[in-house]
């Protein structure tokens, strides 16, 4: 790791072992066991899903609203302190630390280029050292969350669209990137070396015909 490079890591399933955004509903849900009476929110969105397919953006809207719309900016700040540390001490792939680490020692510039929304992605990027974040904004009102996305959700098409950003703002630095999705496999091949991690089979399939590396992280 010689020439210094820009090394993207996707965060759900890359670097944590599990779905983070769940974690953290279930985890605020699990204090505050009335939050369950707002089910009927995401009704419309899963029926919706049923016909037409989801939407992914809209469902993760639809359970953020249910559980957390309305609480204040400190509400939720408390939470995330809470949250962000035992996400790290318990959640998160060894391997996938030791590689981010290696990045950061050869002075390569890291981003952490999530679908998961900015409650506490930000938070967590920070005390792993990344030096820059992408994810999904959510909407404010005033002092309070309303739920809505504030940004396109970081997923899909486009995470392709920002890797081509970031490829005009970095044109001297070679991109590595690393994800474990079949949705990321397109922003995966955008790379100059993309990885695959911790592939489904049929995300492994996919990545081979595109001539991308594979790793298991643990």
């Amino acid at each position: 790791m010689s020439t210094r490079r820009l090394a993207l890591f996707d965060f759900d399933g890359t670097i944590t072992r599990g779905d983070s955004l769940l974690s953290y509903l279930t985890g605020y849900l699990s204090h505050h066991p009335a939050r369950v009476l707002r089910l009927p929110v995401v009704f419309p969105q899963l029926v919706r899903g049923s016909i037409t397919g989801i939407d992914s953006g809209a469902l993760k809207s639809a359970l953020i609203r249910m559980i957390l719309g309305g609480r204040t900016r400190a509400e939720l700040a408390a939470w995330t302190a809470s949250f962000v540390p035992r996400l790290i001490r318990d959640g998160l792939n060894a391997d996938a630390l030791a590689v981010l680490a290696a990045h950061v020692d050869a002075g390569d510039h890291t981003v952490l280029l999530s679908a998961s929304p900015d409650l506490y992605v930000p938070t967590v990027a920070q005390v792993l050292g990344f030096a820059e974040t992408l994810c999904t904004g959510l909407e404010w009102h005033a002092d309070r969350l309303t739920g809505a996305l504030a940004t396109p959700n970081r997923r899909g098409a486009e995470k392709v669209r920002c890797v081509q950003a970031l490829r005009l703002r970095y044109p001297q630095l070679p991109i590595v990137a690393y994800a474990n999705a079949m949705s990321d496999l397109a922003h995966l091949a955008l790379a100059d070396r993309g990885t695959l991690v911790n592939g489904s089979a049929r995300a492994r399939q996919a990545a081979a015909r595109l001539g991308l590396a594979q790793v298991t992280w643990r």
